[in-house]
């Protein structure tokens, strides 16, 4: 990290080639694959140039993450005022719903179900996938404690209702 500062390009190569794969896994997760690398490829970018001013090279991954959350949460923006633009000018028949993945048994596998919302997402990946203490989870957020564990809460009740709905029709063993 220190060396990257110092502008040692092989260093910060190398540095955000670490990052990559838990920042690509973290920002498909909350937007899908059909954007996660182009806003991946801009949430790299930013490291790369505001790197040298981070002050704590021990908070780097957390800091990561949230130039990775602020990118991924814009890009929602954005692509909801996009669909609401869209569905203002057409009949909402002709608009089909989201297909609701099949889930596996474990917490990890149902993270980036379409039943969570992005918000909720980010605080269970953050948590469970990444193993961030709720704290950490806050700062990344750059929300209140308070407000990460009740979204924490209310993804895991939405799993446990996804789940207990395919239980119920029969599609899980």
């Amino acid at each position: 990290m220190l060396r990257a500062q110092c502008h040692d390009r092989d260093a910060l190569e190398l540095l955000l080639k670490s990052v990559q794969p838990v920042l690509r896994r973290y920002v498909n997760s909350l937007i899908g694959a059909d954007d996660a690398d182009d806003i991946l490829q801009d949430v790299l970018i930013i490291i790369s140039r505001k790197v040298y001013w981070l002050e704590q090279p021990d908070v780097f991954r957390a800091w990561a993450f949230r130039i990775a959350s602020r990118a991924a949460f814009r890009h929602l923006r954005k692509r909801k005022r996009r669909v609401d633009a869209i569905v203002d000018d057409a009949p909402l028949d002709g608009i089909a719903a989201p297909d609701i993945m099949a889930s596996d048994d474990t917490i990890l596998e149902l993270l980036d179900s379409p039943v969570l919302t992005p918000a909720s997402r980010a605080v269970l990946v953050l948590h469970f996938r990444e193993e961030m203490p709720l704290a950490h989870v806050a700062a990344v957020l750059e929300i209140p404690l308070g407000t990460v564990k009740s979204r924490l809460a209310f993804g895991l009740k939405t799993l446990r209702r996804h789940l207990a709905a395919e239980d119920t029709d029969g599609t899980r063993p």
